[in-house]
């Protein structure tokens, strides 16, 4: 009876028989959001793929105006908030609270510092006219009308994967939380890996966001 009431302190639905049980339920519930998330993703990749197949020349115009550098830097950071994610799961399996706590306040830091990047890479793109709608300037190479719907499928795409890292850090924040006050066990980790799993989803979309958007037409 004492082993049970324990369990129920530290996080064990009642309708669950056991830890275990409730993981496999945790993360099946996961990986269904993120196969759903894979087809939300995918319309927007399939859009892409189609319009750069007929306009291949104005959207390899529209790539060159983005900043290659910030991409990349954007990529390392991405990588390295993986790293750090995947740091707080083990120690979560590990029952090390203080590290667990650490490693997620790096994976939130180096979050913002990818969205203060691209907040830059926006600001640009609106100080040169580039943000889509009537006031859309083009004054290079290509049809502008087809560049336009490269910016469009830019800003869709990497505003709804920015959109992801807002939510991801916002939840992370209150795992900080949650982990501080010892709500993560050795028994009880299963919210800790569900947002190690969403977390590599959104670094594997920018992986292929990066070459896609920013490395078309480049030699």
């Amino acid at each position: 009876m004492e082993r049970t009431a324990t369990s129920r302190a530290w996080g064990l639905a009642h309708h669950f028989e056991s830890f275990e049980q409730q993981r496999e339920a945790s993360y099946l519930g996961m990986w269904i959001f993120l196969a759903q998330e894979v087809m939300f993703f995918g319309g927007l990749f399939t859009a892409y793929l189609v319009y750069r197949l007929f306009h291949p020349e104005a959207f390899a115009a529209g790539s060159h105006e983005l900043d290659i550098i910030l991409g990349a830097i954007n990529t390392a950071v991405l990588i390295g908030s993986s790293l750090t994610m995947a740091l707080a799961v083990r120690a979560a399996q590990l029952d090390r609270r203080k590290l667990l706590v650490l490693f997620l306040l790096a994976t939130i830091v180096l979050g913002c510092v990818f969205l203060g990047i691209k907040v830059v890479e926006y600001g640009a793109k609106f100080e040169h006219g580039l943000v889509p709608g009537p006031h859309f300037e083009w004054h290079g190479e290509g049809n502008p009308r087809q560049v336009h719907m490269f910016f469009n499928l830019y800003f869709a795409m990497t505003g709804l994967h920015a959109l992801h890292m807002i939510v991801g850090i916002a939840i992370l924040l209150v795992m900080v939380w949650l982990a501080w006050r010892g709500a993560f066990t050795r028994d009880n980790h299963n919210l800790v890996e569900g947002m190690g799993l969403y977390w590599h989803f959104v670094d594997i979309v920018w992986i292929f966001l990066f070459p896609l958007l920013y490395l078309l037409g480049r030699h």
